[in-house]
């Protein structure tokens, strides 16, 4: 198998998620430092588009969102497992919860001034450039004000703490894919905004669970630069490793179509392409840049809009 390819950046909490997934699956992996704000040329040539971070390459495929990461991670080290057999439904409902409702409470709480100070210090321009992108990524949807993000934060850190009870994880004695999801937000607090993470001491069982979760460890791994990461996808041949494949036509689009992959909220560009899989779990596009040449672009079924283009791609 070709060797695992992150892209990311060192304080994204979803690519914190997806370094301690492969640290839990004790995959090596190399680690290619992204731009947390556009531009980022080298990551929309291997997606068309999508700027979220962060990315797993493998090849000359790119799957794009922890929850399909995560998936992938699975089908390559099937052990320890993210989805034990009795938990499977319920922990992919709870990470899914952690992964929306419990991020965007997390980061409209992280984001009141002391938390901006930690984050940019004595750095305006920076502050202002971040704001900025995050401002256009945000695509003006209505997000909880930081004083309102207060009393739902503690009251979701008190069902997390109920949850986990006597409990070393949240399903029981091993992680899975919940405590992962979960994990992400509340280290974004605790390590980016450490003078509001005394909210987190309310709940002293998250906090050792947090310093169970941080004992994982990100694997081992070692540094890439962008360049040469476009240079494998362009040298490699697409073979993605998603094992569903029946065709699940919800659109009555077929596949060959002319399509464009674009996600629900937040970070709302589009990547386009032809439509290779469109299965109960995920979507497939096919597309060729003049640097990655030609790619496959994975992205979960959830989460994400498919549309036919009306001219080709």
């Amino acid at each position: 198998m070709a060797e695992l390819i992150l892209h990311h950046y060192p304080t994204s909490p979803f690519a914190e998620k997806a370094r301690t997934l492969l640290g839990f699956k004790q995959l090596p992996w190399k680690s290619v430092h992204i731009p947390p704000v556009m531009p980022k040329p080298d990551v929309v040539a291997l997606t068309g588009g999508y700027r979220r971070t962060p990315l797993l390459q493998i090849g000359a495929d790119i799957y794009c969102d922890t929850a399909l990461i995560a998936d992938v991670l699975e089908h390559i080290a099937p052990t320890p497992t993210l989805y034990p057999p009795l938990h499977k439904g319920m922990a992919r409902t709870l990470a899914q919860w952690g992964d929306t409702t419990l991020f965007w409470t997390s980061m409209a709480y992280n984001f009141q001034p002391q938390g901006l100070a930690d984050m940019f210090g004595a750095q305006p321009a920076l502050a202002k450039t971040f704001a900025d992108d995050r401002m256009a990524m945000n695509n003006n949807q209505t997000r909880l004000r930081p004083k309102d993000a207060i009393a739902a934060y503690k009251s979701y850190l008190r069902r997390i703490s109920e949850t986990l009870g006597s409990q070393e994880f949240m399903m029981g004695d091993v992680p899975t894919i919940a405590d992962f999801s979960l994990y992400h937000p509340l280290w974004f607090t605790r390590v980016r905004t450490p003078s509001l993470a005394g909210i987190l001491e309310l709940t002293p069982a998250v906090l050792q669970w947090m310093d169970r979760m941080a004992g994982i460890g990100h694997g081992e791994h070692e540094p890439m630069n962008s360049a040469d990461a476009i240079a494998v996808a362009a040298a490699s041949t697409p073979a993605s490793l998603l094992t569903d494949s029946t065709f699940q036509d919800d659109h009555g689009i077929p596949l060959g179509s002319a399509v464009s992959i674009t996600p629900e909220s937040f970070g709302k560009e589009s990547s386009e392409g032809e439509l290779v899989a469109a299965t109960r779990t995920h979507f497939t596009l096919r597309r060729t840049d003049p640097r990655a040449g030609t790619v496959q672009v994975h992205f979960p079924r959830i989460g994400y809009v498919l549309k036919k283009l009306e001219t080709p791609a």
